[in-house]
């Protein structure tokens, strides 16, 4: 038992989110709330080293740090006393004052990537670029709790504006070496560099849902790195700079940085661009993957799938006929529902973890509709239909 419960045993409560509680996990409307232990690799070929073209002088690092810190914004967001708020990196913002973070320019319009928390709840946000001793006031444009992504704006002429390559995160692998660039502790122009430790990371995004997908590395990131680019071997942002890991009673770098994925920033600035908000996918689920041995242990008709925990009263799935469990057990002190359905296929695939129902759902949009195949409690097979629902905009609200 204690063996197969330490693999990620997750669930999906409102369409992508993971809650973690000895392995289980849920998919709160759309992300995952929790801590996964997998790691997976893409096979592409090693980025090619960059090409800097003002000279080629010094190492990679100091090359990525000429070509791209002119594009890096020291962000400041100035809050009001009655808004504190609590960072990714564990710590009050209490009290009002200036928060400062990290982003970087995307276009020659003036468009700036940054986390969401950095300018959450902020009146006034002030932006500095690369090594100018100017700020320049910025509009939020629009932003994704659910992501950890804002999107900012401001009115510089194009030429004084660098905006960053962005890459693709899909094909990063593991060991790969990266470059942060941005603002620890108020230390503006800082470049840390690292490998890629992990992929497909989950952490928590400031309403309480998960962001899956997210990059794990040991370059030094802080307080005030967040929103800033995590940049590959070709000067492309292939993330952005959001959570550190602490240990002991610090919350400084002990070389467990993530960030979310650009591909994932990438889709949630388009939406933002188009309609100015973000939806999410939403099912309405939790519950957890099925390995043989927990199989074995509950005598479950599957040793592969996802073993339906709850379903949200007049959620999608709920409307669908999806069950949860009946049964309550104490699973290593972890109180959960056994009995429910198994999801063994997802429009006809194959599902073997939750990770293949969290992909589903993140891939998908509101309103989609998708196709079950449940193994009930005593075997009988059944398909039902979700139509998928808009991800609530905090887990309290699902």
């Amino acid at each position: 038992m204690r063996r197969f419960l330490r693999s990620p045993f997750g669930s999906a409560l409102l369409g992508g989110a993971v809650v973690a509680a000895f392995g289980w996990v849920a998919i709160a409307a759309g992300l995952v709330e929790g801590k996964s232990t997998s790691t997976t690799t893409v096979a592409e070929p090693p980025a090619a080293p960059i090409d800097v073209k003002d000279g080629g002088e010094g190492n990679v690092v100091n090359q990525i740090y000429r070509r791209d810190g002119r594009g890096v914004a020291f962000i400041q967001a100035s809050r009001p006393a009655e808004e504190p708020t609590v960072n990714p990196f564990g710590e009050p913002e209490g009290g009002g004052g200036v928060a400062t973070g990290s982003g970087f320019l995307i276009d020659k319009e003036g468009h700036i990537v940054t986390n969401n928390h950095v300018v959450e709840g902020a009146t006034k946000v002030e932006v500095t670029l690369g090594s100018e001793s100017n700020s320049h006031p910025a509009e939020i444009v629009g932003a994704d709790p659910a992501s950890d992504v804002a999107l900012l704006k401001v009115d510089v002429p194009a030429g004084r504006l660098h905006p960053l390559e962005l890459g693709d995160s899909s094909k990063v692998q593991v060991g790969d070496p990266v470059v942060a660039i941005g603002n620890p502790f108020g230390l503006d122009r800082t470049v840390t560099s690292g490998i890629v430790s992990a992929l497909q990371r989950q952490i928590e995004a400031p309403n309480g849902f998960s962001i899956a997908h997210v990059i794990q590395t040991d370059a030094a990131i802080n307080p005030g790195n967040s929103g800033g680019p995590l940049i590959d071997a070709s000067g492309r942002v292939i993330g952005i700079n959001s959570q550190i890991q602490t240990g002991g009673g610090g919350n400084g770098n002990v070389g467990i940085g993530f960030a979310v994925p650009i591909n994932t920033a990438r889709d949630v600035v388009k939406q933002i661009q188009r309609t100015g908000t973000v939806e999410h996918a939403y099912i309405g689920i939790t519950g957890g993957s099925v390995t043989p041995a927990l199989a074995e242990a509950l005598k479950l008709p599957a040793e592969k799938g996802v073993l339906v925990n709850e379903v949200v009263k007049d959620g999608p799935a709920d409307k669908a006929g999806v069950k949860g469990g009946e049964t309550e057990a104490t699973i290593e002190g972890a109180q959960v529902r056994i009995g429910g359905d198994i999801i063994v296929e997802i429009d006809g695939k194959p599902v073997i973890s939750m990770e293949d129902v969290i992909d589903a759902v993140d891939g998908a949009d509101p309103g989609d509709k998708m196709e079950l195949t449940l193994l009930r409690d005593n075997g009988d097979e059944k398909t039902v239909t979700v139509t998928l629902g808009v991800r609530p905009a905090s887990i309290e609200e699902g």
